[in-house]
């Protein structure tokens, strides 16, 4: 046993174990201790959160199970450490610190036996104790120097081949009945009939059959209730499409969770895993990818300390990782969240300077994997923030698809105003700079700028060379580095500086509001002041100056592709093909740019909302600009994406939340889809959902909890979390009212054996958090919109929603524009129907499943009423007399209490 103490602390106490025993201690002596001697613990940041030291360090057990065994899943809590090293888990929280040491025991026996992660082990030891890292010296001797040198990982990944090109997908037509007998294969003959399933599947095949007219796709819009199996439903027609045309079917979902779920789900259509790998691949955009270049640079010195570490255990899961997804892919979410910020970023390509086929690692880079994948796939799993952007910069002309799924298609609408949004801000001037100019003075990475990127087509082209030139001399107007320091103290340098400081001085004249709490100001692009508009001018000529040469750069580079000089080998063609898109889209942003500073002093554009703002964080700028969004953002993208496809369905839970009666909650739908700005009217779908709502639910809306008041918010949250025995997810629309109750809850909870975890406050990525909810069932999460419907946990783990208050949508110039366009106070009602629906949705997932959902608001609207599903009980009902319902219902005994029911 290592002669190292482990080291607990939850809500509930604090407790240090040896190799004598287990005994409770205080905050001061376990700090003094973690700070005398190297502890072993479970989470560093979290334990050291909880502890009010944020410098806690030590030996983290789940850094450990990182290096011995990247690429798989683990639960990162003590039962679900337990359960990946085969052993019996905590009971009781005092417990903890005495299995801590248990657990290191059998992490440093994985060496000893069979080990499948072993290759490579060794060297990245070698390197981790190089720098220091705490394990090093426990592990390094435990793992053999291998007899033979080992591959490394630039050696072992496999390269991808180039491939001919796919012929365009046949014109086929799905023959009446096939849908659903594939249906019947893939969900076996064993199967629940489900005849809601069998209608969609028959339903939504429309959207595969050939397209009569140009810029007329089939759009179907569908909505499945939960529990219809509505992703079987829409891959046994798109199964047997992708198979008959020879074509992939672009799957695009809003949340990284469905795109797991429906990567699993893809085994029924194709049950042999290495048929799957082939035929079904999961996309996202570059910045999601392990950067390999961007990995060696930090392997060879570019990064030193916590950050050199990380970037070791990275290398270690990159050799066995599936396909080098660093956001929701197989690299555990938690292991970046240990090192806090230092390198997770800088491992991927964020700011799209690749230089791809001039990287030494193209062939091998996992991101041309994946989109090499896709182009010959049957099925591809995209999002739809990915689905847009391919579409809207002209990437992959050649295997665009004429085929879509828009799965959580209730979020097209957020999705589109988020991608066809223009932002004038410092943080984008400066990325941009640096994507043109590289490491300025000091400048640290392998980082380049235009000229270095493109110096053989400089020396070919004299063109190309001068459009550079006078690139790289315009970006000097851009926003630099310490902008928000100058602006602060009234010494902006340049025209665009020069312009957000005007933005900043007229932002804060008229948006600060008492009680603000120090967080983000905004207002109308109305009636500007005159030195806005004399900043405006020399900023629209400075980004003039710099579209000009980038146009030109843009059609030099296509001139050498013509041309094909000798040195353009395929290697030099795609990188001059990449560099062609990359220029392009910095191009349209400047163009983007320019049309917004139109608008300062100019006649306004019906068809957009602008507005100024400061971005804050607790009382301090982080960003400030100008920002234009669509005042419908469905127009670009029916334009964009829709138009050019043959055939999409949009399908969701609540796709047609927010309307009351039948023809305004299609009318929804359709905004939300783009459908009215095609020619083809959209078919329409509805399939209920099986579940019994009004017996396996209820919902009770609170009287008498006063509104914003944070301990009545914490005296309603913690009676009911304990009413229920956990199982409770806490929705909020404030992230300081969120803060605020759990700071006075979270320690009471632990006493009554309740873990408390909570967005925002714990150190740990959402969908971690979501994990660690879903595999305890006494355990409970606070969260805000992000949890409202990215959340799926069927069973006895999630049985209790509570809302701390109506979801009303935030009054923001963009909201005004909006609500104003949409009639007023029934656009509002649309939008806090549809939340109360997302949200309620999380209770029931399963047939089996029973819960309650508890809103905190004496105000909630009757007419809002009809947001929840026909039938369930409602009732208004003190605190009180909510929580015996709860403990009653959740308990499976006899309904308790009275209230005023009302009609659903």
């Amino acid at each position: 046993m290592l002669p190292y103490p482990a080291l607990h602390a939850s809500h509930g106490g604090i407790w240090i174990a040896t190799a004598d025993g287990s005994r409770g201690v205080g905050r001061g002596e376990a700090i003094r201790i973690a700070a005398d001697t190297p502890v072993i613990l479970l989470n560093a940041p979290l334990i050291g959160q909880r502890l009010g030291y944020a410098e806690l360090s030590g030996l983290d057990l789940l850094e450990l199970f990182a290096f011995l065994h990247p690429a798989r899943f683990a639960v990162p809590t003590p039962a679900g450490l337990a359960r990946a090293v085969d052993l019996s888990p905590p009971e009781r929280d005092e417990d903890v610190a005495a299995f801590l040491l248990e657990a290191t025991a059998a992490l440093l026996a994985v060496p000893a036996g069979h080990w499948p992660e072993r290759e490579g082990a060794w060297a990245v030891a070698q390197s981790l104790t190089r720098l220091r890292w705490p394990w090093g010296p426990v592990i390094g001797p435990r793992v053999a120097k291998p007899t033979v040198d080992e591959r490394w990982l630039f050696s072992k990944l496999p390269e991808w081949e180039e491939a001919p090109p796919r012929p365009a997908p046949r014109t086929v037509e799905i023959a009446p009945g096939a849908a659903e007998a594939r249906l019947a294969e893939l969900t076996g003959g064993t199967a629940e009939e489900r005849p809601g399933q069998r209608a969609y599947a028959a339903a939504v095949t429309a959207a595969f059959a050939p397209r009569a007219m140009r810029d007329a796709p089939n759009l179907v819009l569908a909505e499945a209730g939960t529990g219809i199996g509505k992703t079987l439903g829409y891959l046994a027609p798109a199964s047997l499409w992708s198979q008959a045309a020879g074509g992939a079917v672009w799957i695009s979902t809003y949340t990284k969770a469905l795109q797991r779920q429906l990567s699993a789900e893809t085994a029924r259509v194709y049950p042999d895993p290495v048929l799957r790998a082939e035929r079904v691949v999961t996309r996202k955009g570059r910045e999601n990818y392990l950067c390999l270049l961007n990995l060696e640079d930090a392997l060879q010195g570019g990064f030193a300390g916590r950050a050199a570490v990380l970037a070791q255990l990275v290398a270690r899961w990159a050799a066995y990782s599936k396909d080098g997804d660093m956001v929701g892919g197989d690299l555990p979410g938690w292991l970046p969240t240990l090192f806090r910020r230092n390198g997770p970023a800088a491992l991927t390509d964020r700011r799209g300077e690749c230089v791809y086929a001039g990287c030494p690692h193209y062939r091998k880079c996992f991101i041309e994997h994946a989109a090499r994948a896709s182009a010959d796939a049957d099925i591809v799993i995209a999002n739809h923030a990915l689905v847009m952007v391919n579409a809207a910069r002209g990437r992959e002309l050649a295997t665009r698809p004429t085929r879509y799924v828009f799965d959580e298609g209730h979020h097209l609408f957020d999705a589109a105003d988020s991608m066809f949004a223009t932002a004038l801000t410092g943080s984008e001037t400066i990325e941009l700079r640096r994507w043109i100019l590289g490491p300025e003075a000091g400048g640290r990475g392998r980082r380049r700028g235009l000229q270095a990127r493109l110096s053989d087509v400089a020396s070919y082209d004299e063109g190309g060379a001068r459009a550079i030139a006078d690139a790289v001399q315009a970006a000097q107007a851009l926003a630099s580095d310490g902008w928000i320091g100058r602006l602060a103290e009234g010494q902006p340098f340049g025209p665009i500086e020069t312009l957000l400081a005007a933005v900043r001085g007229l932002t804060y004249a008229r948006a600060e509001q008492p009680g603000d709490a120090g967080y983000g100001l905004e207002t109308e692009l109305a009636e500007p002041t005159p030195e806005l508009i004399e900043a405006a001018a020399p900023a629209a000529h400075a980004l003039d100056a710099l579209l000009r040469p980038l146009v030109t750069l843009g059609r030099r580079l296509e001139a050498v592709l013509a041309e094909a000089p000798d040195w353009l080998d395929a290697a030099a063609r795609a990188r001059v093909e990449g560099a062609i898109a990359s220029t392009g889209w910095r191009a349209e942003t400047v163009a983007a740019w320019l049309a917004l500073l139109a608008r300062v002093g100019g006649p306004i554009d019906p068809d957009f909302v602008d507005w100024l703002a400061v971005d804050r964080v607790e009382g301090r700028d982080y960003d400030i600009g100008l920002h234009r969004h669509w005042l419908d953002p469905t127009r670009p993208f029916a334009a964009i994406v829709l138009k050019p496809a043959h055939g999409a369905l949009v399908t969701s839970a609540t796709l047609t939340g927010g309307g009351t009666d039948q023809e305004e909650r299609w009318a929804v739908a359709e905004a939300r889809s783009g459908a009215p700005h095609l020619a083809r009217a959209a078919m329409r779908f509805e399939a209920a959902s099986p579940f019994d709502y009004p017996a396996q639910s209820e919902v009770l809306i609170v009287t008498d909890v006063k509104r914003g008041d944070i301990g009545s918010l914490a005296n309603a949250y913690t009676r009911l979390i304990v009413a229920s025995g956990g199982g409770t997810l806490g929705l909020f629309t404030a992230i300081r009212r969120l803060r605020g109750v759990h700071g006075r809850i979270a320690d009471r909870l632990a006493r009554e054996g309740l873990p408390l975890h909570a967005q925002h406050v714990d150190p740990i990525d959402t969908g971690t958090l979501v994990d660690i909810f879903r595999d305890d069932p006494a355990a409970s999460l606070l969260g805000t919109d992000a949890l409202r419907d990215g959340v799926d946990v069927p069973g006895r783990s999630l049985r209790l929603v509570v809302m701390e208050g109506v979801p009303w949508p935030k009054p923001t110039v963009l909201h005004a524009a909006r609500k104003l366009a949409g009639g007023g106070s029934v656009y509002d009602d649309r939008i806090v129907r549809a939340r109360l629906a997302q949200a309620f949705g999380r209770l029931i997932r399963r047939a089996d499943d029973r819960g309650a959902f508890v809103l905190l608001s004496a105000a909630m609207p009757s007419r809002l009423l009809t947001a929840f599903p026909p039938g369930v009980p409602i009732a208004r009902v003190t605190l009180d007399e909510a929580v015996e319902r709860v403990a009653a219902r959740l308990s499976m005994a006899p309904r308790i209490g009275h209230g005023e029911i009302l009609p659903g």
